[in-house]
């Protein structure tokens, strides 16, 4: 079975691409475009890896994290930051990994395989 990752970002061509970039890798993807929305698909699809903006309206990346983290069963999801923010990596301290927007294609592919695996 493929390894499945969550994007959670407000852009939609951001989502769009990042799905599309990591089914033609082999993996298998869902997606949410804000907090809420990715707290219910997180839930129900229970992913291997979280891509997790940090600006997004309502409910930020870091309230969402703080928020998943507090589940038993969803607590050791491990999240890649991917923001345009100065500084995100202050933002989720625990984040396996910081990745600033516009970002390497590879570099992000290789921080993946590195946290889960191949698909």
């Amino acid at each position: 079975m493929a390894k499945k990752i969550l994007v959670v970002d407000d852009d939609p061509n951001v989502v769009y691409y990042l799905v599309g970039f990591f089914h033609d890798n082999g993996y298998e993807t869902c997606s949410a475009v804000n907090a809420p929305e990715a707290f219910e698909v997180l839930q129900k699809e229970k992913p291997d890896l979280i891509t997790l903006d940090i600006d997004m309206p309502e409910v930020t990346g870091p309230q969402f994290y703080r928020k998943y983290t507090q589940i038993d069963d969803l607590k050791d999801i491990p999240v890649i930051v991917i923001s345009g923010m100065a500084k995100p990596h202050l933002a989720v301290k625990k984040a396996l990994a910081v990745v600033e927007k516009p970002f390497e294609r590879n570099e992000l592919l290789k921080i993946v395989k590195g946290a889960i695996g191949d698909p």
